[in-house]
């Protein structure tokens, strides 16, 4: 049988924060966000459930480099806690594990509350430590009622807004199956596309109660249009599936080639004072790759 190589050292390590380094730096403006706040809320109230990943800097012993966290990170240094747990990767590719960590998408967080609250928490519990309203709990808690379950499985992965979902409910569960697939296919999740596909959507597939809603102030050739429109992106998404899989691998690449470089302190000193402008436009794309939706990270 062959030897298979783990990811990550097996054991998890109580690390000093103040030797852990943020090879991009947050903007100020993200610990600002309703996001930010959450995870500051959680971590006051429950700590950290899931560990930071972190490699060994290369020339600086003692001290490691994060890969996956940085909101994390940044909520314990608020609250000044001096520690950390922390898994510690066996490689430096830091754009590979950030892959592999799933990030919290809508239909997780609903069974997540839905979890919490089977378990007897109550819905102000949940509201404190997500930093959210208790209606908003609320609306999470009910947020697939009316969702056909496939339609549900094939978006459970996928950051949706919940705005998709009440789209969603307006038409019957077959067509909201064709629904998730087009949104999938056009990897577009966003409600003005929801709205799009609900309106082009036959009044057979629609829910009684949504038939006298839909296409109001639309005419026949505002339908036939939009149809074209989305037949015409649907071949447009196909098209892009060919390379995509050649597109990724490259980006895979050049990022790790690229924090490789950054790890380096003196090339990172060289370029923060000879070519700041540079350094900064190319931890943005960095952060624009890692950000990509299609393996979208809970922080």
């Amino acid at each position: 049988m062959s030897h298979i190589k783990h990811c990550f050292d097996r054991a998890i390590l109580d690390l000093e924060v103040n030797k852990i380094r943020v090879l991009v730096p947050l903007k100020k403006q993200v610990l600002l966000t309703p996001k930010f706040r959450s995870i500051l809320s959680s971590v006051k109230e429950l700590g950290i459930i899931e560990p930071l990943a972190v490699h060994p800097s290369q020339g600086q012993p003692d001290y490691f480099d994060l890969l996956d966290g940085r909101l994390r990170l940044e909520a314990l240094k608020s609250l000044g806690q001096s520690t950390v747990r922390c898994m510690v990767a066996l490689d430096d590719e830091s754009f590979t594990y950030n892959k592999q960590i799933n990030r919290i998408a809508s239909v997780q967080e609903y069974r997540m509350i839905r979890a919490a609250l089977a378990k007897g928490a109550s819905e102000e519990r949940i509201a404190k430590v997500l930093a959210i309203d208790v209606k908003k709990v609320r609306e999470k808690a009910h947020l697939l009622d009316g969702i056909a379950p496939e339609a549900a499985r094939l978006l459970r992965d996928r950051q949706v807004s919940p705005e998709v979902f009440r789209v969603l409910r307006k038409m019957k569960p077959i067509r909201q199956i064709e629904a998730a697939e087009m949104m999938i296919a056009a990897n577009k999740f966003a409600k003005s596309y929801a709205d799009m596909i609900l309106v082009t959507t036959r009044p057979e597939g629609l829910l009684e109660k949504a038939k006298s809603q839909v296409g109001k102030n639309i005419s026949p050739e505002d339908i036939t249009r939009m149809e074209a429109e989305m037949e015409r992106l649907q071949h447009d998404s196909l098209a892009v599936e060919d390379t995509i899989g050649d597109t990724m691998l490259s980006l895979v690449v050049a990022k790790g080639f690229i924090n490789r470089l950054l790890r380096n302190e003196n090339i990172r000193l060289h370029l923060q004072r000879h070519h700041p402008d540079l350094l900064s436009s190319v931890s943005a794309t960095l952060d624009a790759i890692a950000a990509d939706g299609r393996g979208i990270s809970q922080e």
